[in-house]
């Protein structure tokens, strides 16, 4: 077995479609006997969309969800305000998304679930793994039931309690974010309009919200309570708070389907490698719910780590190119951080900010940008859309290779031209979507495609 990821939630799912379309032997492993079934991790953001573009599963995504409604504030039962949820941001050429999509979890794990399965991966149920053992060859992964599986390297998507990095005995740094407790749910009621999401502000920053959840019957329910009291897990309790904060009665609320309550709270791992065992998504790090950052940074963690994986078990790269991972993604990580705990706060608005359309790796090691007057496009920014001679350039990304634009090399797939909004220059894209390497011409571009694999990834 080439890889062993142990967690099938959106991060293990991505990350084991990414590795099956580049011929990866990976099994996915999850301690549950199905996939999650609540609706956490709603909002994907313009650049997870271009990311489950380049993965095969937009037009699904797609179906399963949809745009996020404004927000409609309640005060004594009458409607006293409504304001959009984002700041709106033009679509352009290069910028096809900028619009989160609304998408339960459930439903964005079922969408991927099936992707893998199409791919020919698969997803072990009902195996727990209680800790690992690894050496220069390999990693031998436990599980619960005595058994063990040997692995070239393991990927822990295994959540925010991560097994595997306990048992790595890797520190994640962190704090509380929120003193309130907080409570999500989905729920079914009646009463209210599916065109709004509906806000209840209680005394002092309590409050509940109803959220209309695209895609389903259901309605996500928000809840921040005073410091110090919680809701037990039941429809009762949940109907009470319902009628407690909103003008509805208890009994509108019809089905609890799923519940779950906490704290908002940040955390970093101190790695995010350790040997060849790498943490991703929720095991690497915590976010607050506030600004829909958590399940996006998670799913670009794999798109990071999959081609990277892919380059050396397939295509000979460097095994030094693993080092990589830890060296982009937690810089990013610590940011979107940063980011989601100002949103949350109220101090940063939901838009560009939020989008990650910016995300970026400039300080990479693998960002090469050897022009004499760069353009604003850089090495290590998130290559835009475009069109070159009547091809759009996100299909020609599209897959597990790299692309160049601006020059020919043999064994690399080539586009004659950029366009004119790349600037000036030659610019080799990284299967992940970010100028890898940029030149006035290809001089050095040959020694840059063999230390990452370019080359025989093509």
């Amino acid at each position: 077995m080439d890889v062993v990821i142990v967690g099938a939630g959106p991060t293990g799912l991505a990350l084991g479609i990414d590795l099956a379309r580049r011929g990866v032997e990976a099994l996915v492993v999850e301690r549950e006997e199905g996939l999650f079934p609540g609706s956490r991790g709603k909002g994907i953001q313009p650049r997870t969309l271009e990311v489950f573009e380049d993965l095969g599963v937009l037009d699904a995504i797609r179906a399963a969800g949809g745009p996020y409604p404004a927000r409609l504030i309640w005060k004594d039962g009458e409607r006293v305000g409504e304001q959009p949820m984002f700041e709106r941001i033009p679509a352009d050429e290069g910028t096809p998304y900028t619009e989160p999509l609304m998408v339960a979890q459930w439903r964005t794990q079922e969408v991927l679930y099936a992707r893998l399965v199409e791919l020919g991966g698969r997803v072990a149920f009902g195996r727990e793994v209680t800790g690992l053992e690894q050496d220069a060859d390999g990693v031998s992964v436990r599980f619960a039931d005595g058994t063990d599986l040997r692995a070239g390297y393991v990927v822990a998507a295994d959540g925010g309690r991560s097994v595997i990095r306990r048992a790595l005995g890797v520190g994640m740094a962190g704090e509380p974010v929120d003193p309130a407790s907080c409570l999500v749910a989905d729920v079914r009621l009646t009463g209210l309009d599916r065109d709004h999401w509906h806000i209840f502000p209680g005394a002092g920053d309590t409050g509940l919200a109803l959220c209309p959840l695209a895609g389903t019957d259901d309605f996500q329910l928000q809840g921040r309570l005073p410091e110090g009291t919680g809701t037990e897990p039941t429809l009762d309790a949940v109907r009470e708070l319902v009628a407690t904060y909103t003008h509805l009665d208890a009994d509108d609320v019809t089905e609890l389907r799923w519940i779950s309550d906490f704290r908002p709270r940040t955390g970093l791992a101190d790695r995010f490698r350790v040997g060849r065992v790498f943490l991703a998504g929720d095991a690497a790090h915590v976010h607050s719910p506030a600004g829909g950052q958590g399940l996006n940074t998670s799913v670009q963690d794999a798109y990071n780590l999959g081609w990277k994986l892919g380059a050396v078990l397939r295509h000979g790269a460097p095994r030094a190119l693993l080092d990589t991972y830890e060296e982009e993604r937690r810089a990013n990580a610590a940011d979107m951080l940063g980011l989601s705990t100002a949103v949350h706060r109220g101090e940063v608005r939901r838009g560009k900010a939020t989008v990650q359309l910016g995300v970026g790796y400039r300080e990479s090691s693998l960002s090469v940008d050897a022009r004499t007057a760069p353009a604003p496009l850089r090495a290590g920014d998130r290559a835009p859309d475009g069109r070159v001679d009547g091809t759009r350039l996100f299909d020609a990304y599209r897959g597990p290779h790299w692309t160049l634009l601006g020059a020919s090399l043999p064994g690399v797939r080539s586009l004659v031209s950029a366009p004119e909004s790349y600037g000036p220059g030659v610019f080799l894209v990284r299967p992940d979507g970010y100028v890898g390497w940029a030149g006035d011409t290809t001089e050095g571009l040959r020694e840059y495609a063999d230390r990452t694999g370019a080359l025989a990834a093509a």
